[in-house]
């Protein structure tokens, strides 16, 4: 049986390559390189994340943990390089793409501009963005909460993920390479939606996206440019920005991606064959469901933002972040809020997390019981033949059961 992850390889038309990489640099020890601070109290999240890391062969990575708002832990594995550069060391605060991380910002961003009562979760999108509902009536009835909980009515089981099918697109519309934002939205406008909106859970980036054009719509600012200035300024995180799509377009601290996939290029109309990560997909159009590049301490700093009322959400809209939907709770009790897994824990409180997959990045974050989170990225996800990356969450959940004492050193001005 395939992988979500390889179904999406497979129906993106992706074929076997080369690695790009030739697996983690290693020190005398057999280990991967490493840099930043582990405490010897967690050094049982650094063995784990070694042997996660050497398993799958994985040549950049980092972890950060963090407790009661302190980061504790800040390290980066292995090394990248660029053509005509020497080999750099992955550092703590080195950028990776974070795939559907991203998720968790731009809905904090419609939470941010409910709280400041420019729309309501209530709102409904087709009336706002203008699209026509000609198609499908139904679409009349999709809210922002309904985005935002991906109860709105697309299921890519059905119709595909319409962030990944660019040719598709670009025939159907018969518009050039690289297609935009627009483009798909005329051609998923056009066509049914896949269920009632607000009668089932089914994960759409889709519906990001448009979250993201709404966020634009609503400020009257780019949605990068919201999210840096309203969310994350605030609270002192300066790194994250939008992500390119090819490698010649990387920022200087950002790592390079590995995948053994090659796709037809989508950033222009040459027909050429490239690596996955580099023109396989259209990173700027990824943007609001998952194109942001962050470090592992800039995401768990930016999980702090949930841990009470501050400059950038009020306690309202917190509670409003992991409110359970109108549907979709599993049968385990948890359920998709506001950009975020969650359950109740043993403690009383709230376990939220989410990952992030696109050809060339895996990343998790979470914040479990007793003030404890923690956020592991690497350049490179689980494909054909590779050890689960999934098992990632119990990894690390495992981990904070060999620290004795937890440390009291705050390693957050270091790195902001």
């Amino acid at each position: 049986m395939l992988s979500r992850r390889r179904l999406l390889q497979v129906s993106a038309g992706a074929v076997p390559a080369i690695a790009l990489g030739a697996g983690p640099v290693q020190a005398d020890s057999g280990e991967p390189l490493t840099t930043g601070v582990v405490p010897s109290a967690l050094a049982g999240f650094d063995k784990a994340m070694k042997t996660f890391i050497t398993e799958r062969d994985i040549s950049c990575a980092q972890l950060a943990v963090a407790k009661n708002g302190k980061i504790l832990l800040a390290r980066g594995y292995g090394h990248y390089s660029k053509p005509g550069a020497p080999i750099v060391r992955v550092q703590p605060t080195s950028l990776f793409r974070i795939a559907s991380l991203s998720k968790s910002l731009t809905a904090a961003a419609i939470v941010r501009l409910v709280q400041d009562g420019k729309v309501t979760l209530g709102t409904k999108v087709a009336s706002l963005l203008g699209l026509s509902t000609a198609a499908d009536p139904r679409l009349a009835n999709v809210t922002l909460s309904r985005l935002l909980q991906h109860t709105a009515g697309w299921d890519r089981s059905v119709s595909k993920d319409p962030l990944w099918i660019d040719h598709t697109i670009s025939a159907s519309l018969d518009v050039p390479l690289p297609i935009d934002h627009a483009d798909i939205m005329k051609y998923v406008t056009a066509r049914k939606l896949d269920f009632d909106p607000g009668t089932k859970y089914v994960y759409s980036n889709y519906g990001y996206m448009l979250a993201g054009r709404v966020i634009e719509k609503v400020s009257g600012m780019s949605y990068e440019s919201y999210v840096r200035q309203k969310l994350l300024a605030p609270v002192g995180i300066t790194r994250p920005r939008l992500g390119r799509s090819l490698r010649s377009g990387a920022f200087s601290t950002e790592v390079a991606y590995e995948s053994q996939y090659t796709n037809k290029s989508v950033v222009d109309q040459s027909g050429t064959v490239v690596p996955f990560p580099y023109g396989g997909f259209n990173m700027p159009n990824q943007d609001a469901n998952g194109g942001w590049l962050a470090s592992a301490v800039d995401m768990v700093k930016w999980g702090f933002v949930f841990n009470g009322a501050g400059p950038v959400l009020n306690a309202t809209s917190i509670s409003r972040t992991f409110a359970k939907p109108e549907t979709g709770v599993t049968a385990g009790g948890s359920w998709y809020g506001l950009g975020w897994n969650v359950r109740n824990n043993n403690a009383g409180g709230l376990n939220t997390w989410h990952n992030g997959s696109m050809p060339g990045t895996f990343s998790f974050l979470a914040r479990v019981q007793n003030g404890v989170s923690y956020c592991a990225i690497f350049n490179r996800r689980e494909e054909e033949g590779a050890p689960d990356f999934d098992a990632i969450d119990p990894i690390l959940g495992q981990a904070i059961g060999t620290v004795r004492t937890w440390p009291t050193t705050d390693l957050t001005p270091r790195y902001f």
